[in-house]
């Protein structure tokens, strides 16, 4: 068994079995599927998430494998990934509890509790507006920076998100900018359940990730332009540069992109 509690968490918990807990936590309730739930709560006044793991079952583990997909084995992926980021100073959520015991992968039992991320936006809605009202250059141009250096930064240090898209990025409203300011846009990378770190990680990963990302941006009334941008701050060399070395890469990126458009939007 391995636990990891907050000194506030622990001793809410003292004396207590902090894995019915966390199973008997109640709130509003954002998925329940098999084998995991995930809420929101609320203890002492202050919000928090939940993801409580029960196990797959083996059937659903090889299926997964046969159809060349990591299984999620329980919230020890989330725990390590928001540890890693928090390492490499990129801004994600607060882990105060974690929890995971039993040796069988496919019965074994694990939660994890974050911080909320109050009075944030994700992007996806935050740039909802944008394919019929263009924003300011230079706030466009902030956050393609921010996305691509947070980008950078994850995968030149071996995680892969695996559902990297901008609705999993949250804009904090309380730091919002404009126009007008030199401020840098802070973001937060969420849902992290599904990510994978390795010391050497393999180059498919990171196209799948780069191109879900474009995907999701797709339809948000960036342009070719603004991809080049992406490109030049991601790849941290000249565009011509960029796109002579790399020109492999960034093919496959936005080949994968607008297969997963044509397959979800029925896109021409």
């Amino acid at each position: 068994m391995t636990l990891h509690l907050r000194n506030d968490f622990a001793t809410a918990w003292q004396g207590s079995d902090p894995f019915q807990k966390a199973d008997e936590l109640q709130g509003v309730v954002y998925r329940n599927v098999k084998g995991r739930r995930t809420l929101q709560f609320e203890q002492d006044g202050r919000k928090y998430f939940a993801k409580i793991h029960h196990g797959v079952g083996w059937g659903e583990i090889i299926k997964n494998l046969l159809t060349m997909r990591l299984p999620i084995l329980g919230a020890q992926n989330e725990w390590r990934a928001v540890e890693r980021l928090q390492q490499l100073g990129v801004e994600s959520m607060t882990a105060v509890a974690w929890g995971s015991r039993g040796w069988n992968p496919a019965r074994r039992h694990s939660f994890i509790i974050t911080e909320a991320l109050e009075n944030t936006v994700s992007l996806e809605d935050y740039c909802a507006r944008w394919a019929q009202q263009s924003p300011p250059f230079s706030i466009k141009l902030r956050l393609l920076s921010a996305l691509a250096r947070i980008s950078r930064t994850v995968h030149g240090n071996g995680i892969c998100h695996r559902d990297f898209y901008i609705c999993h990025f949250l804009l904090h409203e309380n730091e919002r900018f404009s126009a007008g300011e030199i401020l840098v846009p802070r973001l937060s990378l969420i849902d992290l359940h599904r990510a994978l770190i390795s010391d050497t990680l393999p180059q498919r990963w990171i196209i799948k990730d780069v191109a879900g990302l474009y995907f999701s941006a797709l339809h948000i009334g960036l342009n070719h332009h603004d991809f080049l941008r992406f490109v030049k701050i991601y790849s941290g060399k000249s565009l011509r540069q960029a796109l002579s070395e790399d020109a492999a890469f960034w093919t496959q990126v936005q080949d994968k992109a607008l297969r997963l458009d044509r397959k979800i939007n029925g896109a021409a």
